[in-house]
């Protein structure tokens, strides 16, 4: 096992355990206000006058294909939490526990309903709940009981869920401004979406088609299986068509294999990956001078190393790590929670209805400038509640997570125009 694995192979671990994933964790709530809502202090109170409000975590945090980003993920939402209730928590009356409900979904989709129905009596609300086809099976049970819900994922479906406080462009949007972006950078004749199968890689491939038949682009998509030494057929699919354009919808060591070994075959196109396919251990892979050379990210929200207010608030509270932007997008995605669990408490209404009302009636959220306000609009209908804003980046290994932005937070014409009347992956 190399150092870097070990190193995270530890800092797992011990996340797991500061987490209660590895302890036990299921001692009865005493004086409960509500689910997932008690008199009695949290755990680790910062104050302990005041009650708590206990947030469950489901993620993918050892096997999976996105670990590299879910641990810093959650460790980011734990920093922020922590951050809100040394500063007073929510509306003087209680603090907020992410620590004592955390599950490992290892981006299974039964596995993920599994460890949920676990947790789901003991929990307010999810502080997150990791991947597109993994929380879709749960979706079901989350509606019933009004459990409110940040997604560590960005599918257009969630435009269309009550419960789903999700924050950024969609997948779909994102690939709709990747084509136009390229439009006006490369001209490309034709594209290929290569993309997982479900809400993640679909939603992005049916943006990628919308844009691209708008365009008047020659338009195919290739489905392929997670895996890293599973994608002999999307890299012959590329090498054998030659696209101008890919987009580029998977998880980072798969990412690698493709772009690597295209480039390696003689291809010469461009690539675009959807925010989740990047990891700025990349760089240091074997397909690092193909990705250098061939490679651009779009992404929902800015990086580690942006200038805002919340991302300096982030830094400061991570302290010493190094730098990922899962850490970036845990940290962003906490806000619209926040924003809901105190107009809940100030309304008087602690419970899943109360904050589900509370989530309803917000139409900007005040995210320290990680993302524009109007990202956390869930009070108007999905096509005009829709964040159509995304960025480009370029791989820089001077830069703290690999990338440094080249195009700032802008809607092209094709997502502009574009009527959000259901789910983009029913589309494909």
């Amino acid at each position: 096992m190399s150092k870097r694995h070990l190193v995270i192979a530890v800092s797992v671990v011990a996340l797991l355990s500061a987490c209660g994933v590895i302890r036990g964790d299921d001692e009865d709530q005493k004086a409960a206000v509500t689910t997932g809502v008690t008199n009695e202090p949290c755990p680790l109170a910062v104050d302990r006058n005041k009650g708590c409000i206990y947030l469950g975590t489901i993620s993918d945090l050892t096997s999976g294909p996105f670990a590299a980003l879910a641990v810093p993920i959650t460790q980011a939402q734990k920093a922020f939490w922590n951050r809100v209730n040394k500063a007073g928590g929510i509306g003087g009356k209680y603090e907020v526990d992410v620590q004592a409900y955390v599950r490992d979904n290892k981006y299974n989709p039964e596995t993920h309903n599994q460890v949920y129905q676990e947790i789901k009596n003991n929990v307010l609300g999810l502080a997150q709940t990791l991947g597109s086809p993994t929380t879709a099976a749960i979706l079901a049970d989350l509606k019933a009981n009004n459990v409110v819900s940040a997604p560590a994922s960005w599918t257009s479906a969630w435009e269309f869920e009550d419960v789903i406080v999700e924050s950024g462009s969609n997948y779909c949007i994102e690939s709709m401004n990747a084509v136009d972006y390229a439009m006006e950078t490369y001209e490309p004749k034709t594209v290929m979406a290569v993309h997982y199968a479900g809400d993640y890689g679909a939603d992005a491939a049916a943006g990628a088609k919308i844009a691209a038949e708008g365009n008047g682009l020659e338009f195919t998509a290739v489905e392929t299986p997670a895996g890293a030494t599973e994608q002999g057929r999307a890299i012959t699919e590329i090498t054998k068509n030659k696209p101008d354009l890919v987009i580029l919808t998977t998880g980072p060591a798969d990412a690698a294999a493709i772009i690597g070994q295209s480039a390696a075959a003689g291809f010469k196109g461009r690539f675009i990956g959807t925010g989740p396919t990047w990891n700025p251990a990349l760089l240091q892979s074997p397909a690092a001078p193909a990705i250098l050379a061939l490679y651009e990210q779009s992404a929902p929200g800015k990086p580690w190393g942006a200038d805002t207010p919340g991302h300096k608030a982030m830094r400061e509270a991570l302290g010493n790590v190094t730098p990922n932007d899962g850490y970036t997008s845990g940290w962003s995605w906490s806000y619209p929670l926040k924003a809901a669990l105190d107009k809940m408490v100030a309304g008087g209404d602690v419970s899943r209805k109360g904050l589900l009302a509370a989530v309803k009636s917000l139409s900007t959220v005040d995210y320290e400038g990680m993302l524009p306000p109007e990202a956390g609009n869930y009070a108007g209908d999905p096509n005009t509640a829709t964040f159509r804003q995304t960025l480009i980046s370029k791989p820089d290994r001077a830069a703290p997570t690999g990338v440094t932005i080249v195009k700032d937070f802008y809607t092209g014409p094709t997502a502009q125009s574009y009527t959000m009347d259901g789910p983009c992956f029913d589309k494909l």
